[in-house]
């Protein structure tokens, strides 16, 4: 029995690093502003967990000066 729980509490830990890990690249970029981040953090909370691949997209390009 141990086991089978260990191995559900491993599965969960991984599916949090997952959903979790856009988060973590977004809130480290350096492609947007601090609001625009929480914009996209709140989009992916949210909204949907694949708005990750829309701000790798949408983000700006262009280096701040």
């Amino acid at each position: 029995m141990k086991e089978s729980s260990f191995g559900i509490l491993i599965s969960a830990a991984v599916i949090a690093v997952l959903w979790g890990l856009p988060i973590i690249i977004i809130a480290l970029s350096g492609k947007t502003t601090q609001r625009e981040k929480l914009a996209w953090i709140l989009a992916v909370i949210f909204i949907s967990w694949f708005a990750w691949i829309f701000y790798a997209l949408l983000a700006p390009i262009k280096k701040k000066g």
